[in-house]
């Protein structure tokens, strides 16, 4: 059976062409997403022409329409503070931590260069334990790291710009702590030292209040435009594919 909405056919070549924007483990999946986006659109442009909302193109007038229908309303002061005082761990500036290490290379799928690599990584590890002030001449002479050239160091470093294999162990030492261990990643083992740590601070309501409202305004119109599709979908006639699930493609 055609897919039709309101009696205006979609084409399969139409569903060909949308593909390419719905991502999924199937081409099944693909082009089921794929035709629900082309209802929903279908179902709006259809809503528009009987409120007499026209556009120069039908993107146009799906904006237009929604900008009509679903108007984007301010979140009052009070919203916005709940907010913030609810997810205050979400406003604090990003804590820096500045480390310094000794990098030896080895393959992940070479089980033999990973044993020596982590043997050497442990001798040193063992040598500038008890002898700190060696660190930044052992990495020039031993690091496979371009940072060797600064003695180990790797400037600052904030949660995410590192592999989290490395993260897990500089975030847990103190300032100038030497890893006990050598840290392994996915590019060798490291001997590792954390020179000084920055701890993020909580970010004041006036500072992060417009970025809290922008963020309430548009949660709450997706929503919005979500249950103004599905009372559409809902009275309009529909052949052909099941809508459970479809929303807007202005969403994706």
């Amino acid at each position: 059976m055609a897919i039709a909405v309101n009696g205006v056919e979609i084409a399969d070549s139409a569903i060909d062409a949308e593909v390419q924007y719905h991502p999924a483990a199937s081409l099944e999946g693909a082009r089921r997403a794929a035709a629900q986006a082309l209802v929903v659109r279908e179902v709006l442009l259809d809503e528009a022409r009987r409120v007499g909302i026209a556009g120069a193109t039908d993107e146009a007038t799906i904006e237009a329409l929604l900008a009509v229908e679903v108007p984007s309303r301010t979140p009052d002061e009070e919203a916005c503070r709940r907010y913030y005082e609810n997810n205050r761990q979400r406003f604090q500036s990003r804590s820096l931590f500045e480390a310094q290490h000794i990098l030896i290379a080895a393959d992940p799928g070479d089980a033999e260069a990973r044993a020596a690599a982590r043997e050497k990584a442990g001798t040193l590890v063992a040598e500038v334990t008890a002898n700190p002030e060696r660190f930044a001449d052992l990495a020039r002479t031993h690091s496979d790291c371009p940072s060797k050239d600064q003695g180990g160091h790797l400037g600052q470093v904030t949660r995410g710009s590192t592999v989290p294999e490395f993260e897990t162990f500089l975030f847990s030492l103190d300032e100038g702590e030497i890893c006990a261990q050598p840290v392994e990643s996915r590019y060798g083992y490291h001997v590792l030292r954390l020179l000084h740590r920055s701890t993020g601070r909580e970010m004041p309501y006036e500072s992060v209040r417009e970025r809290i409202a922008d963020y309430l305004r548009e949660s709450s119109w997706r929503t919005a435009v979500r249950h103004y599709i599905q009372v559409l979908l809902g009275r309009a006639a529909i052949d052909g594919i099941d809508m459970g699930g479809a929303s807007s493609p202005l969403l994706q």
